[in-house]
């Protein structure tokens, strides 16, 4: 299997809100603390993503995707920090890959495109969060990102537990 990692635009969005949504839900429902609780219905998902084509239009977003045979497997997106002070800072936000397509490296595959459109839209430091002590976190250190700090109960996931968080940032240029 050849998985490929592609950018959606914003006219390409609705056409595949159905599938990121099927994703998004997916990882919910597996327990990752990304922003949605255990209600998360497939039209909410769905819509999360379709709300994205105005930011994707105005490339203050860049949203990837790793494909597979026809099947979307993950995402990830880039996101400009919009302060006048941090044009060159972005957020990764939303790395998201589908349980059933987990340790193949679409994670790293994702990751590695992000910093490349990172650099593309002239971005030079990249921070993100991530769950303390999840998978992804080691992800992140083994691709050289620098970790910042903990901060304990920053999130809930998504039965409504809290979670701690661990900050992360990358030096891309």
């Amino acid at each position: 299997m050849t998985i490929r990692v592609a950018r959606i635009d914003a006219d390409a969005l609705d056409a595949h809100a159905p599938a990121l949504g099927a994703i998004l839900l997916d990882c919910v429902a597996g327990g990752a603390s990304v922003s949605f609780m255990a209600d998360l219905t497939r039209e909410r998902a769905e819509a999360f993503w379709r709300a994205k084509a105005r930011p994707i239009g105005d490339d203050a977003i860049r949203l990837l995707v790793a494909e597979a045979d026809g099947e979307m497997l993950g995402t990830v997106t880039v996101a400009r920090a919009g302060a006048d002070n941090q044009p060159h800072r972005g957020d990764v936000a939303k790395m998201l890959v589908h349980s059933r397509a987990r340790r193949r490296g679409i994670a790293r595959l994702l990751m590695e495109a992000a910093e490349h459109e990172a650099r593309a839209m002239g971005l030079s430091v990249l921070v993100l969060d991530t769950v303390t002590g999840s998978a992804a976190e080691s992800l992140y250190v083994g691709l050289g990102w620098q970790r910042v700090g903990e901060i304990p109960d920053f999130a809930l996931y998504p039965d409504g537990a809290l979670c701690p968080t661990t900050f992360f940032y990358k030096r891309i240029a």
